[in-house]
């Protein structure tokens, strides 16, 4: 048995175009592939070592190191591409129906129970935008009426933009709490999320204050069951957000990618069991919608160079496991998700040989192997690898 599991999300990496990629409209996207393609082969000789370049079926360059860890790709079971979605299925939930988008704007009889509710008197925006334009377009008029901008995307989310200095944060929060409260059955989006903003250089720049209130998941799945259980379950970044903070012990926010890693290192001087899982949400947010190809291999290449510190604190009884929740392809058309493979790593010091996982069926596979691990479940869908890997 692991005594500790750290469990880090590489938010939007994936590895390939999934087998059902056309029906979603992403036949052909890859996003490690592209990216890849656009710069070369990433000096990223940790994940090298661990078995990225080693998993077959993908576009990935061929590499003569021979790796040290376990390494796959897993398929997405669950019907979506997005967050909530991904990470749910990891724990052992399937999502079934995909949750609800707009691509027309929110019904306007929502909104305006939401400004009854709130005492708002009224809103900006209510349409498919990108957030980093859409506080530009509209953010002067923010600034005088005192509005708020509700936007939302291809995804199932319902946000709202707002000047720290005109909607304070906290206030912020109540009215997407409230909003969240109203976002419920039919109209249950995975998320509503909080973009403050400020103002700098004369552009309107959105802060690390992002908050995100997620629907409650399935109290069957492994933060829960492994809680329940007296074990310790730390969220970092975005994990609480994204599970409503059900089955979550101990959190942290973070304000970007080296800001995860720095948390998830401290918790590794303190926590000496458990599952300590992390979401590094820049890959996604920042480089991934934005269509950032050349932010995107850098934050790679950084998020490689950290690895070194994790795997150099792991310890006899540690099991490491990187993988992703979706793809998010900076070189594909739009700037939505992409319906992708993700990679599966995994490492622990007393590893003799190399491990093909090869394709697993479940991003649920992988928590149904650290549920095997600590003893809990099992969960309602994904099969352990744990005796592959032990």
């Amino acid at each position: 048995m692991f005594k500790r599991v750290i469990w880090i999300i590489l938010d939007s990496v994936g590895i390939g175009e999934a087998p059902d990629a056309a029906e979603y409209g992403d036949a052909g996207a890859d996003t490690l592939g592209h990216i890849m393609k656009a710069k070369g082969k990433l000096p990223l000789p940790n994940l090298e070592r661990l078995g990225l370049f080693s998993i077959p079926g993908t576009a990935m360059p061929e590499t003569g190191v021979r790796p040290v860890g376990a390494y796959g790709k897993a398929a997405e079971l669950s019907a979506g591409k997005d967050t909530t979605t991904g990470h749910w299925e990891m724990t052992g939930i399937h999502t079934r129906q995909p949750f609800p988008t707009y691509p027309a704007g929110f019904p306007k009889e929502l909104l305006r129970e939401l400004m009854v509710r709130t005492g708002l008197s009224g809103y900006l925006g209510n349409i498919v935008a990108s957030g980093t334009q859409i506080i530009q377009s509209m953010g002067d008029e923010h600034m005088r009426t005192g509005y708020p901008i509700i936007y939302t995307s291809a995804d199932s989310v319902f946000q709202i933009a707002a000047h720290e200095s005109v909607i304070p944060i906290q206030e912020l929060y109540r009215i997407c709490r409230t909003a969240r409260e109203l976002l419920q059955g039919e109209h249950g989006v995975a998320r509503v999320i909080a973009r403050p903003f400020v103002q700098e250089d004369g552009k309107y720049v959105r802060t690390s204050n992002r908050r995100d209130f997620s629907l409650e998941p399935s109290r069957e799945n492994l933060l829960c069951y492994m809680k329940e259980a007296g074990y310790r379950v730390t969220g970092i970044g975005k994990i609480t957000d994204i599970f409503a903070g059900v089955g979550i012990g101990d959190t942290v926010h973070t304000k970007n990618n080296m800001d995860g890693m720095d948390q998830t290192l401290d918790f590794m001087e303190t926590q000496y069991d458990g599952l300590i899982f992390t979401n590094l949400v820049e890959f996604d947010s920042t480089w991934g919608h934005r269509r950032d190809v050349e932010g995107y291999a850098r934050g790679l290449v950084d998020f490689d160079r950290r690895l070194s510190e994790v795997l150099a604190a792991m310890k006899e009884d540690d099991l490491l496991v990187i993988n992703a929740d979706h793809g998010c392809d900076p070189a594909f058309r739009g700037t939505d998700h992409t319906r992708e493979y993700v990679p599966v790593l995994c490492w622990h010091r007393q590893m003799k040989e190399p491990v093909n996982l090869g394709v697993l069926e479940s991003f649920a596979d992988i928590g149904a192997t650290i549920a095997e691990n600590f003893g809990v479940g099992p969960l309602p869908i994904g099969t352990s690898f744990k005796g592959k890997i032990s």
